[in-house]
């Protein structure tokens, strides 16, 4: 309806006549073939409609004696480079006067008629007015979207330079304890009490940057498409108990006044446990980073017919009500213009976002206000009761696995990644070789015969895609377990090292107890799968 009525507009035509009949004739003529038509009573109210969406103009030669024509010429001068108002004259025959001239000669988009015209030739001009006025109204159109375009451009620019500077110093800020926790470990004394308070802050802050990484690299895989939900029947109060005990390093670092309102029996969803518990918390954290040492978090947990609800409420710097729509997008950062302390890179609740749509939920955010907290709420569907795993299959379950006994080739072109593995191999019991190019390591596999293999696939000369293929091919080591670590995590790579054959990829920096674990369930061929 707006549209159509825009459209109405840029095609009226505007008529300033000698005499109020000669205008109303002249506007049923042109209302005859389905134009809009209105009569304007002087040259005044002709330049005060030259501002707005008209078609066309229509006047007499009459007009040269209106002490305002001056003021329609100064409003066609002025108009948007794209725009040239069509005007058609209707004059006299006779020769045009000097004065005429110099008032008319100005115009670009002039169509003089003889006065008197026939209705046919006017109703034609204007048409064909009209039809040039449309493909200048088409060129506005394509302006401004080359407009909003460059400026959308612009923005994503900005906040592409902003993200980047965020993503460097919010890495920096865990390497500076680790670089010189390094360096305090290396002096004497180093290895004492001391040594032990480093290796935890160290521990810490190496978590903070995998998880900055792991955090980039799933909004890639969700904005491409490529994660798949491992979905199954799941209690959303054991998630919730997860989440709070991942979360509490943050809450318990700003002395947060923190409690949990969960309900005594499961909440019964379809969905996947990590992913599920990524968001709460992501939700949590959140919380923990915007809201002033001392402050109040709380969580909630409850069902009813429409759902289980999932709520995470503060009394933290709050959110503005013009970004309570925008919260959700990526790369946004509630505290752009307040204290940057707080970092983040802005992605975190558009994890929650698209993470809680992929399970077929909802999520909102709500503020009263800068200063006034906020209040974010996940909405999830409800699947019906089941029974819990027996008792003796949990047990089954948590018995720890029996560690085999493996020989193990470690290949990477940097000597401190593949030596530092191999301690931690060596210390875990296992016979462990190093080798640091692609023609060593098919050399040392021959001699050495490993059970398994681990690969950095970025290496010089040979990278380790060849390396597996050429290990498959050989008799003596094709039967190997081999597994890429690399600091490639796309899918695409992991379609590659499956092509490549290698049976399991992990992504760098690696968990050492995940690794271990994963040694610990090898078996002599095993499928490939994703264990980053």
């Amino acid at each position: 309806m707006a549209t159509q009525a825009l459209e109405n507009r840029e095609r009226r035509v505007l008529v300033l006549p000698p005499t109020r009949r000669d205008g109303d004739v002249t506007c049923a003529m042109l209302r005859n073939v389905g134009l809009d038509c209105d009569v304007v009573g002087n040259a005044r109210m002709l330049a005060s409609r030259l501002s707005t969406s008209i078609g066309a103009v229509v006047l007499t030669d009459a007009v040269v004696g209106d002490p305002d024509l001056s003021s329609v010429m100064e409003a066609l001068d002025h108009q948007p480079q794209w725009s040239d108002v069509p005007v058609i004259l209707l004059s006299r025959p006779a020769q045009p006067s000097h004065n005429d001239k110099r008032r008319f000669g100005k115009l670009t988009n002039l169509t003089v008629l003889d006065r008197p015209t026939s209705a046919r030739a006017l109703v034609s001009a204007v048409e064909a007015a009209i039809r040039g006025r449309a493909r200048q109204y088409q060129i506005r159109d394509q302006l401004n979207s080359l407009r909003a375009a460059d400026s959308e451009r612009k923005n994503a620019d900005r906040r592409k330079d902003e993200f980047l500077a965020t993503l460097a110093h919010e890495l920096r800020n865990p390497l500076a304890p680790i670089r010189t926790g390094l360096q305090a470990l290396a002096r004497p004394g180093g290895d004492g009490a001391a040594g032990t308070v480093i290796r935890t802050i160290m521990e810490r802050q190496l978590s903070q940057m995998v998880r900055l990484i792991d955090d980039l690299l799933d909004v890639s895989r969700i904005s491409s498409g490529k994660v798949v939900l491992q979905r199954t029947r799941v209690d959303l109060r054991a998630i919730a108990e997860l989440a709070i005990e991942a979360s509490q390093p943050f809450i318990a670092a700003g002395e947060h006044d923190f409690k949990a309102d969960l309900p005594d029996g499961p909440v019964w969803v379809d969905g996947d446990a990590s992913r599920l518990s990524q968001v709460i918390i992501n939700l949590l954290n959140n919380a923990a980073k915007y809201t002033a040492d001392g402050g109040q978090i709380r969580l909630s947990l409850s069902s009813d017919h429409a759902g289980a609800r999932v709520r995470v409420q503060d009394n933290g710097v709050g959110i503005p009500p013009e970004m309570l729509d925008e919260v959700f997008d990526i790369f946004t950062q509630v505290n752009r213009t307040l204290d940057r302390s707080q970092g983040g890179l802005g992605i975190g609740l558009s994890l929650v976002r698209r993470l809680t749509e992929m399970h077929g939920g909802e999520v909102a955010a709500d503020s009263k206000g800068l200063g006034h907290g906020s209040t974010f709420t996940v909405r999830l569907p409800l699947m019906d009761a089941v029974q819990s795993p027996a008792a003796s299959d949990e047990a089954a379950q948590c018995e720890p696995p029996q560690r085999p006994r493996l020989r193990i080739l470690v290949v990477d072109d940097i000597p401190d990644v593949a030596d530092v593995l191999k301690m931690l191999l060596d210390l875990e019991g296992f016979e462990t070789l190093v080798a640091y190019s692609g023609l060593t390591a098919l050399e040392s596999a021959r001699e050495f015969r490993p059970n398994v293999v681990i690969c950095d696939i970025g290496l010089p000369e040979m990278d380790g895609h060849e390396i597996a293929r050429r290990l498959r091919g050989d008799p003596k080591v094709a039967s190997a377990t081999l597994i890429a670590l690399t600091g490639w995590g796309a899918e695409g790579e992991l379609r590659r090292t499956r092509e490549s054959g290698f049976d399991f990829h992990l992504v760098k920096p690696v968990d050492a107890n995940a690794l271990l674990a994963l040694l610990s369930q090898i078996s002599p061929r095993t499928a490939l799968t994703d264990e980053a």
